[in-house]
């Protein structure tokens, strides 16, 4: 059953009491809006926790359909969604030929790589930030991307007729410029990294009457990333797992999802509990790695070199809060190299048959290294974020061309004598 717009709008109504800073906690009305005129200081959704602790239970959650809007109470919209009404509620796959090759056996992989439409966890960032651009008013809609976010962007923006403007790195995989052209945006690339990118976007916002999801609806648009650990907590029983290992590009994901473990125990919906948060990169782009490898709050930018481009911000806007969070919850961060991302891919693939994107290896890589250096015990269960499909990168992945045989079965069972004695595969 699909969640559809006449449902939601029996039940909706909001929670949200206003936005306050991360930093000095200023307060601030419901607008499209996301630095603090104080100190500059993020700014983030607050909710009426009261309110929300006598209408949130498990009973009215798993009554509703299987997506993301299941847990709309703890979500920031105003009127029903506009877009992505089918989004979310993606798999938690139980993993374990994966898990003992990691040496981990309560392993489980959430697979947001099939999530609706564009099949990354974007979809759910986009359908909050592009149905609360419609709240606001907003007939044109834009990012800056690493090419997951362009996807989802342009694709909803389709669907809910607005104007779409996707600024991207001039470098970036065909697949997912293709993936954006696609729906009708105007794709604009920009001479530079993602961080040239965004700091572009957000001269627009004050310039343009644009609803940039990223930079003046930031504070709406990373709530949608709470859905992924609301949903692994339900997926699990109603608990929290002992560990959670996150890909970092910005770091929202990985401070929401430890935000969304805190919302449901704070409403009683799971029992008190603390997982700790492993925060995945990249080498090519560590920043939030180095800062909590090193032990020092200041996140100091890099210029990106990975394959891994949708990782590739070397100023993350959230990196000092997702390192405090790693850091707050016991947890640790660790790199990758191009040849172990490439690996990840590859040992996901082979054990689990789930095709993975370059972050996606990047989540594997580095939960291996954890695994070795004892940060993961065995008996813990364990959760691997991944967050995109494996079709829009393949342009990272080299593989040998497929065996070439005659249509006779001489041939075939030459082939086979090769395999069996461990021969070429080629």
């Amino acid at each position: 059953m699909a969640l559809t717009r006449d449902v939601v709008e029996t039940e909706t109504r909001s929670y949200v009491t206003g936005l306050r800073c991360r930093l000095c906690r200023a307060t601030y009305p419901e607008r499209p809006v996301a630095i603090c005129e104080e100190c500059f200081g993020p700014l983030e959704v607050e909710y009426d926790y009261e309110a929300l602790a006598r209408v949130v239970s498990r009973e009215r959650i798993v009554a509703r359909p299987p997506t993301m809007w299941r847990y709309w109470e703890l979500l920031p919209l105003t009127a029903p969604p506009r877009v992505g009404i089918e989004t979310g509620y993606t798999p938690l796959i139980p993993a374990p030929r994966l898990g003992e090759a990691l040496g981990l056996k309560n392993l489980y992989v959430k697979n947001d790589g099939v999530c609706h439409p564009t099949l990354s966890f974007k979809d759910r960032v986009v359908a909050i930030s592009l149905s609360k651009a419609c709240e606001f008013g907003f007939d044109t809609v834009g990012c800056a991307s690493t090419g997951n976010l362009a996807n989802s962007v342009a694709a909803n923006a389709a669907r809910a007729g607005l104007r779409a403007y996707i600024f991207i790195p001039e470098r970036l995989e065909q697949a997912k410029i293709l993936g954006t052209q696609i729906y009708g945006a105007r794709v604009i690339a920009v001479r530079g990294t993602y961080d040239d990118v965004n700091r572009l976007c957000s001269e627009i916002v004050y310039t343009l009457n644009w609803g940039l999801v990223n930079v003046n609806l930031r504070p709406f648009y990373a709530e949608g990333s709470k859905t992924v650990g609301f949903e692994i907590a339900e997926q699990l029983g109603w608990r929290a797992p002992d560990a959670v290992v996150v890909p970092m590009a910005g770091g929202s994901l990985l401070t929401k999802i430890h935000k969304a473990f805190a919302e449901l125990q704070r409403l009683g919906v799971i029992p008190p509990a603390r997982p700790r948060l492993f925060g995945a990169q990249a080498r090519g782009c560590n920043p939030i790695v180095a800062a909590v490898k090193e032990g020092r709050e200041e996140i100091r930018p890099v210029k990106p070199q990975t394959i891994a481009h949708s990782l590739a911000i070397g100023d993350p806007a959230d990196g000092y809060f997702a390192a405090r969070a790693i850091r707050q919850s016991g947890g640790w961060a660790e790199d990758a190299t191009d040849a172990e991302i490439l690996a990840g891919i590859r040992l996901l693939a082979e054990t689990e048959g789930i095709f993975t994107e370059t972050a996606g290896g990047v989540t594997v890589a580095v939960a291996r290294k954890l695994a070795e250096q004892g940060y993961l015990s065995p008996e813990e269960t364990v959760v691997l974020v991944i967050t995109g499909n494996g079709l829009k990168t393949m342009d990272a992945l080299a593989t040998a061309p497929p065996i070439s045989i005659a249509p006779k079965i001489t041939e075939l069972e030459r082939v086979l004598r090769d395999f069996s004695e461990g021969g070429s595969h080629s």
